[in-house]
Formats: C-alpha cells, sequence, structure tokens
C-alpha cells in the first residue's frame, strides 16, 4: 500500500520482521488499523516493512502472540532530526546567540564620518547631527528618512548650501557643500604671453600688454605675442590669440576589434569574514560558466573611523564572453582618423577648431590600416611666461 500522508512529519520506522508466523502479524497489523507499506520479502523467510512512530510502540504484543521478531532497519522523519538537533542544543543555542549578535552589531551606527568641511568645524557637524539622532550606537532602523536629514542639518549649519547624509554598513557619512565665498582676486606678476607652437595668427585681441604680431603673422613656438612692456612699466599681458597649427599623427588601427563583455548572467555568493577566514552561507554550488571575472565587496563592521576584522564579503561572479568585431579598411581609417581628433581637442581645447586633415601615408598589413595624418587645428597658442627682473634694476 502507499505511504500515509504527512509520514515525515509524525515519524517512519523501517523494521524487519523474522520468525513466527508474519502472515498472521500481518493479519493483526491490518485488524488493528495499523498501516503499514514498502512490503518487501526478504531471504530466509523474513519481511522489511515500513510503519509510523506512534504504531511502533503498538507491536510489541502482537509480536508476542504471533511469535515475531523485529529488527530496527532505519529511521526518518521530522521526530528524529528533532532528538538528534536537541542533542546538540548546546551548540546550537551559542550559534544562534552568534547570529543574534552579529544581527545587532550590524544594525547599529557605529561611526560618523565628515567630509567637504573646510571652513566649518566637524566638532559643528557632529553635534547638529547629533540633535537630528545621528550618532554612534544609534539603531540604523530608528534614524529618519535622508532627504529629511539632509534638508535639517543644511538649516542648522551656516555657511553651507548642501549636506548629504548617506549609509555604508554601519558607518553614516555626511557630506557638506560649503557655500561659495568671494573669491580674493589672485595678484599676478608681470608676465609675456608667447607662442605655445609654430602657427599662423588667425585672431588677436590684446586687452592688456603690446602686441608683437598681428593677423596671418607666421610666428615660431616661444615667440613673443603679446609683450608685457606697456608704456615703460611691466604689465600683466591679457589678450585672446588663435592661430593655425599643424598636428601630425602616426595611426595604427587593427581591423579585428576584441573586447571582453558581460553576458548578464551572474552567480552571488555571501561570507562570513573573521580575519583572513571567511565562512560561506550563501550561494552554494558549482560555477558553470566558462569565462568569467569575480567582483568582491567587504563590509567591515566599523568602531568609530577604525574597521574592525569582521564583517559581511560578497562575491560576485560574472559571465564573460569575447565579443569580435571586424572592420574593413575604411572603418579601421575612420576609427583611427576620430580618434586622433578626440586627442587633438583633449590636449588643446574642446573649442578647438579641425580645419582641415590630409592622409600623407596609408598601407594596410598584417591586419591593421597604418596611416599618417596631417591636421590644420584652430586653437588658442598663447601661454604666460613671467618677467624676470635682474638684480639691480
Amino acid at each position: 500500500m502507499k505511504s500515509p500522508a504527512l509520514t515525515q512529519l509524525r515519524g517512519v520506522v523501517t523494521i524487519t520482521v523474522r520468525g513466527g508466523s508474519i502472515a498472521q502479524l500481518v493479519n493483526e497489523l491490518s485488524r488493528q488499523g495499523i498501516d503499514i507499506w514498502d512490503v518487501k520479502p526478504l531471504p530466509g523467510g523474513q519481511m522489511e516493512l515500513k510503519v509510523q512512530l506512534a504504531d511502533f510502540f503498538r507491536l510489541r504484543p502482537l509480536l508476542k502472540r504471533t511469535g515475531c521478531r523485529l529488527t530496527v532497519k532505519g529511521r526518518s522523519g521530522l521526530p528524529f532530526v528533532w532528538a538528534k538537533i536537541w542533542k546538540r542544543k548546546g551548540f546550537i543555542a551559542g550559534f544562534a546567540l552568534f547570529l543574534v549578535a552579529i544581527f545587532c552589531l550590524s544594525s547599529l551606527v557605529w561611526d560618523v564620518e565628515v567630509k567637504g568641511n573646510d571652513q566649518i568645524a566637524s566638532e559643528d557637524v557632529l553635534n547638529a547631527a547629533k540633535q537630528e539622532g545621528i550618532y554612534p550606537f544609534q539603531w540604523i532602523f530608528r534614524l529618519p528618512e535622508q532627504d529629511k536629514l539632509s534638508a535639517s542639518l543644511t538649516r542648522k549649519l551656516p555657511g553651507t548650501s548642501w549636506v548629504g547624509v548617506s549609509r555604508t554598513g554601519t558607518r553614516i557619512t555626511i557630506q557638506v557643500v560649503e557655500a561659495t565665498q568671494p573669491m580674493e582676486q589672485e595678484l599676478l606678476s608681470p608676465r609675456h604671453l608667447v607662442s605655445k607652437s609654430d602657427a599662423v595668427i588667425t585672431h588677436i585681441y590684446a586687452e592688456k600688454g603690446q602686441p608683437e604680431v598681428g593677423k596671418n603673422d607666421r610666428v615660431k613656438k616661444g615667440q613673443v605675442l603679446v609683450s608685457g612692456f606697456q608704456g615703460g612699466k611691466a604689465v600683466v599681458s591679457k589678450a585672446e590669440i588663435w592661430g593655425i597649427v599643424w598636428h601630425v599623427y602616426n595611426i595604427e588601427v587593427p581591423l579585428v576589434h576584441r573586447q571582453k563583455v558581460y553576458t548578464g548572467e551572474r552567480k552571488q555568493r555571501g561570507y562570513l569574514y573573521f580575519g583572513k577566514t571567511a565562512i560561506q552561507l550563501t550561494g552554494y554550488g558549482k560555477i558553470s560558466f566558462a569565462q568569467s571575472e569575480t567582483l568582491t565587496e567587504l563590509d567591515p563592521l566599523t568602531w568609530r573611523s577604525v574597521k574592525l576584522p569582521i564583517g559581511w564579503m560578497s562575491e560576485k561572479v560574472m559571465e564573460t564572453t569575447e565579443m569580435e568585431w571586424k572592420r574593413t579598411a575604411e572603418q579601421a581609417k575612420q576609427e583611427g582618423i576620430e580618434r586622433a581628433k578626440r586627442d587633438i581637442l583633449a590636449k588643446n581645447g574642446v573649442d578647438s577648431v579641425i580645419m582641415n586633415q590630409k592622409i600623407l601615408h596609408e598601407k594596410t598589413d598584417n591586419g591593421k590600416v597604418y596611416m599618417k595624418v596631417h591636421f590644420e587645428v584652430e586653437q588658442n597658442i598663447a601661454e604666460e611666461m613671467p618677467i624676470v627682473h635682474e638684480q639691480g634694476e
């Protein structure tokens, strides 16, 4: 027959019956309403069967009446599991207390950190934060919402334009943005303006100082464009000077581009660590990814500014694959030229203008495109050169 419902909750005993009249025993069990299942005949006139734990204790009078004997072959179900756990109740209780302690410690604010303050004292910020309930050993769940804390601290701290509050683990970080104060005008020394490179002047406007060149003049690197001597006095030259500058780039671009990308599949594992020892608590199982990258994050418990050697470590195992894109020679050429243009703007200012470009040499060899490209760029060519007075002048 089939096993009764909820047998594993009630407990199951597997027994082997031998001797006496086993057939009579089976009939007696049926008359007494004792369920048996998985009945298997064994060599030597024996029989294996399963009964519920409660019915097992009703077998003794039936065994005496039929002259049979039994041997317990196995036990399963919740009562037996609970009995094993109860034998180790001290260990279980200790582990439970340990988890409770970890939960409580991780639910407290251990450290409050202030960042971004130069003019406002950290003590003033911490005192204002304490009035709002932010202080060490405060329960995290008792903290108000972060946007409300930010607004309250901004009102309480004069001289601030914004105060942000964020939490990482057991640490609270207060980010202070102080109100901008009027900057004192910088005292500048007399100076010339000279050319940063060989160029042809396209625009010059001298606000202060004596211009030494004009539009369409060809100048050399280091040549004085606006002199710092004006009317017999040394002044701080100030001018806007633009010119055409020539840049030559040797460009090399592969026809096949390879890049590692994430597929989106991931597996996460969690550890409780003590010093250099880590105990895995979540994310069991084999990693089936052929290629992967592991990102590790530590969230230690902290005491004020001291990080304790205990906390939670999470690992994200990200599946990766290598993507390959093939370019035509024309696509590789355009990629190389665009890369050179971005470099020109990064080095000479985003307001520079690329006026013209010319490929001086081009070839394709060993899976790469090689080019030599000439660029004409209109850019700011002026740089400062202090006027050094010799002793005795």
